[in-house]
């Protein structure tokens, strides 16, 4: 197939499209380069600057590219930004989408892979998320994620869409080609590794009260090139899948200070840690049940162990120390 990729030029598209060219497809990418670098695509790529919110652009380059699938990545991410700016995360998560689907629908187009969040399940009473856990974000990210889930189920019901939403649960790692490397970092291990670098003074460990064993929050890591791989799976079995969504995850849980103490181990170098208050839309714990895409589609997570995959983010931002260099 040929792919429209938004937000290609990010962390995890760039390793979605590293997947998607092994697997012998063809893409094309849609990014404005906000926190995506053109760096982390290959040179000779079919590549268009643009923002989601331009609907006629979107039409013209859907028009033009001729794909038979787009994979939608583009979007703001960032939880703490949401309560600061809930309306741009409504307009670029829930407004951008609708754009994009209606230069899907007037091309032709009809089948799309979502890049959703474990955000839009709030901060559930289980020990270990499914997809039926009931959904109450924290946060107008979260909620915005969730929105955009059900306006594709419509699509589905009413234009005929084939479409299924990824629910990552927390994206880390790096490939030896890409990683992650934004301009203002907001997740833990990067900064870790900054820090560890001396890149920056140290971190801040927000909320060490929460009612887990060590105080801190707990998540699920996942390996970028494990989520990249799960897009590709899901792109080949989209015309015959019935579920509306599945969750990415390994089904272990981490905790902020075992996190902090990995990154020492791999560096071998220890971070300055200041104690601060939760932050907002902070869950407790979010650990995936992943049994669902196993059981449909054979994929599972390949990196399970967290030091593998610290390892190979510290690996590849030693050989790129000032990551993309733009």
């Amino acid at each position: 197939m040929k792919v429209f990729v938004t937000g290609g030029a990010g962390y995890i598209g760039s390793v979605v499209i590293e997947e998607l060219l092994t697997a012998g497809h063809k893409v094309a990418v849609f990014d404005n380069l906000k926190s995506g670098h053109r760096a982390a695509l290959p040179e000779d790529v079919d590549f268009h600057e643009g923002d989601i919110l331009d609907g006629e652009s979107l039409y013209r380059w859907l028009k033009q590219a001729q794909v038979d699938a787009v994979m939608h990545l583009a979007g703001e991410i960032v939880v703490s930004e949401s309560f600061r700016d809930p309306g741009l995360h409504f307009k670029v998560n829930v407004t951008g989408g609708v754009e994009l689907l209606e230069a899907m629908k007037r091309t032709g187009v009809t089948r799309i892979v979502f890049s959703s969040t474990a955000g839009v399940y709030g901060d559930p009473s289980v020990a270990v998320i499914t997809e039926e856990t009931p959904k109450h974000p924290l946060s107008p990210y979260g909620l915005s994620k969730l929105q955009f889930e059900q306006i594709l189920e419509w699509y589905g019901r009413i234009h005929g869409f084939k479409h299924v939403s990824l629910r990552y649960f927390n994206a880390c790692g790096a490939t030896k080609k890409n990683g992650e490397d934004r301009h203002n970092e907001t997740h833990l291990i990067p900064i870790l590794i900054e820090a560890a670098m001396g890149k920056r003074a140290g971190i801040k460990l927000y909320g060490t009260d929460y009612w887990t064993p060590d105080g801190t929050c707990i998540r699920d890591y996942v390996h970028v090139s494990d989520i990249a791989r799960a897009h590709v799976a899901v792109l080949a079995a989209l015309d015959g899948l019935k579920a509306p969504a599945y969750n990415l995850g390994t089904g272990e849980g981490h905790s902020n200070r075992e996190v902090i103490a990995t990154v020492e181990r791999v560096s071998g170098r220890k971070v300055s840690v200041e104690e601060a208050e939760r932050r907002p839309g902070d869950p407790a714990v979010l650990v995936a049940s992943a049994k669902k895409i196993e059981e449909e589609l054979g994929w599972k997570p390949e990196v399970v162990e967290l030091e593998n995959m610290v390892r190979s983010a510290w690996k590849w931002r030693q050989a790129h120390p000032n990551g993309y260099g733009e």
